[in-house]
């Protein structure tokens, strides 16, 4: 007899505690192969195909599109090794009645666990190639209420954890929530998890951080009554999730934890625009403004290191990193993201180019992985794409630095002792004030502007 195992949500990195079904890509009754893609989800950073792994044919779905669900919650159940539909779970009447539901309930109880048929080559932090000690037994409860799948018939309702967390008693599936829990010295044994079973997820070490607790279940606080003082406030409201959730969040953190401040200066671009026309009118690859800027920020920073560093404040240590991954801010119909070209320092003009053009192209088509948007330590914010000549960035949490470039518009402009009208641009730094002074700061910044303004100036630097 087929054993029927669940895959649940895996981690998917970074801290990313939930996503939301977009897309199934495959029906109650198909026959799936190992690693085959499932479901497409979006998480607050990008769109991810979901690859199941394990073989068999899918008896039932959790979830419609457009729900979201924590990490840990079921996604689907595969009868492994089977062709067709098993009888206990007839395709069409789903897994959820009678014995059947009984039959398919002690399957996945007595397999979850087990070593079925599996790549584990799924996302961070899940996989079916663990040691058993790993995995999460699970007892399902038949009781409640019934999902639906695509066709309308009634499938298993989600299962109900009850056996051993992952590493111990500890019910934390995400190594990150681990690391999160140390560095703000957050007990894990004292937290009741707000996720499916007790699962404990960021948002619980988070509050927990915020609001210690004395006691092991926090006690629910009743939402207070509305003021009685004025009719409520009209208007849209607006859910803050997904991207825009996940911007919120870093902004917040950003200006809660760095004590930021900003310097800026005026340059003329006029010789770096033509040093780019010559370059591209030469033949070959088209070099863009980006990737020059680019090679100019990761010389700025090999001049100036402790800008492309981050601050350990549990150790209370300036963490100095030896390479440059660079993230770049870019406008998507999903919202702001920033992808991150890495070992940018080791890049060409030309291979930061494409690497510009390949990223902004899965960015715009919501195609990025949460690999692709994090990890970057310095970051390059063009805003004089919309139109405006300055600003004053928020730094991207963890990093240390970001530097902002405005729109290049002929102005006048003292040249060689004459006023002449010449392309200048605003240049701003924002810094994390811990990491150095305005020295430093300014000496980047001026070695930046000097590299706009005459590009031989790294020739030196080659």
């Amino acid at each position: 007899m087929a054993q029927v195992l669940e895959f649940r949500l895996p981690d998917l990195g970074e801290g990313l505690t939930e996503a939301e079904i977009v897309r199934w890509l495959v029906d109650v009754g198909d026959v799936v192969a190992i690693d085959q893609p499932v479901v497409e989800v979006e998480t607050a950073k990008a769109m991810v195909e979901v690859p199941c792994p394990y073989g068999g044919v899918v008896t039932a779905r959790f979830g419609e599109e457009g729900t979201e669900l924590p990490v840990g919650a079921p996604l689907l159940t595969v009868a492994v090794g089977a062709t067709s539909m098993p009888e206990a779970a007839p395709a069409g009447a789903g897994a959820a009645s009678g014995t059947g539901a009984s039959a398919a309930s002690s399957a996945a109880s007595s397999s979850a666990g087990s070593s079925g048929e599996g790549s584990g080559n799924v996302l961070v932090g899940y996989g079916t190639a663990a040691p058993a000690a790993r995995r999460r037994r699970v007892r399902r409860d038949t009781t409640g209420p019934q999902a639906q799948p695509a066709n309308g018939a009634p499938v298993a309702a989600p299962a109900a954890v009850t056996a051993a967390p992952s590493d111990g008693p500890v019910p934390v599936i995400s190594p990150l929530v681990r690391k999160l829990a140390r560095e703000k010295g957050v007990d894990l044994r004292q937290l009741r998890g707000s996720g499916p079973d007790g699962l404990i997820l960021r948002a619980d070490v988070e509050r927990a951080h915020t609001v210690p607790t004395t006691e092991t279940a926090p006690t629910p606080t009743p939402t207070p009554a509305p003021a009685a003082s004025g009719p409520a406030v009209a208007g849209e409201r607006v859910p803050l999730r997904g991207v825009r959730g996940a911007v919120a969040d870093k902004l917040s953190r950003s200006r809660t934890e760095i004590p930021d401040a900003t310097c800026w200066v005026d340059a003329d671009a006029t010789e770096l625009m033509a040093a780019r026309a010559a370059m591209n009118a030469a033949g070959g690859p088209k070099i863009s403004l980006l990737a020059l800027l680019a090679r100019i920020c990761t010389a700025a920073l090999a001049r100036h290191p402790e800008l492309n560093s981050r601050v350990d404040m549990g150790a209370r240590e300036i963490v100095r990193l030896p390479e440059v991954h660079l993230g770049f801010a870019a406008q998507t119909d999903r919202g702001l993201v920033v992808p991150v070209v890495r070992d940018a320092h080791l890049r060409t003009a030309e291979s930061l180019s494409a690497e510009f053009a390949r990223l902004t192209e899965a960015a715009r088509a919501g195609a990025l992985t949460p690999a692709q948007l994090t990890g970057g330590t310095f970051t390059l914010n063009n805003y004089g794409v919309f139109g405006v000549d300055g600003s004053t960035p928020i730094i991207n949490h963890p990093e240390a630095a970001m530097l902002g470039v405005g729109r290049i518009i002929p102005k006048p402009w003292v040249h060689e002792g004459e006023l002449a009208v010449r392309q200048v641009v605003q240049l701003s730094l924002t810094f994390d004030h811990r990491v150095c002074d305005g020295g430093t700061a300014g000496g980047f910044l001026r070695y930046v502007a000097d590299c706009v303004e005459h590009p031989a100036v790294l020739l030196r630097t080659v």
